[in-house]
């Protein structure tokens, strides 16, 4: 049975779990809570200042999200991501990611709205001029998760960035790996250019095609390095 994807109200305040979850997510996407590593619902509370409720909330969703594990007495636990999961990962990135922008040229006016695209589209030219890799790392987050919650559809929106964040650790890791990103910056740009056009089946190809392509490279990347686990 598929879990159902919570969705928080657009506008109310964090409350201390949200704090907790976002901050220890950030350690562990930013690996410094590594794969592997291990750590007491209590240690954790006090690495963070907070009481061990919220923090045992936001442990609850880090692992519905897929990041970790939760063992009785034993804490929780950062899971690995292998190739083959990074595989999985954007399978599915593939078949939903196209949609969201399928979605957003749909809009009666499809060019209205879409500065956050725009923004990162010139963020990760400027990186790619500069060879600032890790910029344009951020700018291109940026665009994937813009185009998600831009395109009307929370659930969608919802189930693209859980799924974006588990890759996270896998594209620092090849980052430096693959070539300068002049052909996904370029991608990335003709598929904005599909949806201030309202043309929503050009911008769907445009974008399964840049999805399909990244992700074979990435995985490829990850296969040739030997390495097992990120």
């Amino acid at each position: 049975m598929l879990r159902d994807i919570a969705i928080p109200p657009e506008h109310r305040a964090p409350t201390a779990a949200d704090l907790a979850h976002a901050r220890l997510k950030a350690l562990i996407l930013d690996n410094h809570l590594p794969p592997g590593a291990q750590r007491l619902e209590g240690e954790l509370a006090l690495q963070l200042g907070l009481s061990r409720t919220p923090v045992r909330e936001a442990l609850v969703r880090l692992e519905q999200e897929g990041l970790i594990a939760i063992t009785p007495r034993h804490g929780m636990r950062v899971l690995p991501i292998a190739a083959g999961d990074m595989r999985e990962i954007y399978e599915v990135l593939t078949s939903l990611e196209p949609m969201a922008a399928e979605l957003l040229a749909r809009r009666p006016e499809p060019a209205r709205g879409l500065e956050r695209l725009e923004a990162a589209c010139t963020a990760m030219e400027q990186a790619l001029a500069a060879q600032d890799r890790l910029a344009w790392a951020a700018a291109d987050e940026a665009f994937h998760f813009g185009l998600a919650e831009l395109c009307g559809n929370r659930r969608l929106a919802g189930m693209v960035m859980q799924v974006w964040e588990q890759s996270h650790r896998a594209r620092l890791f090849t980052l430096n790996q693959r070539p300068l990103p002049a052909r996904s910056t370029a991608e990335h740009r003709r598929v904005l250019e599909a949806i201030a056009a309202g043309e929503a089946e050009r911008a769907r190809e445009l974008y399964r095609r840049h999805r399909r392509r990244s992700g074979e490279e990435l995985v490829s990347l990850i296969e040739r390095s030997g390495v097992t686990w990120l």
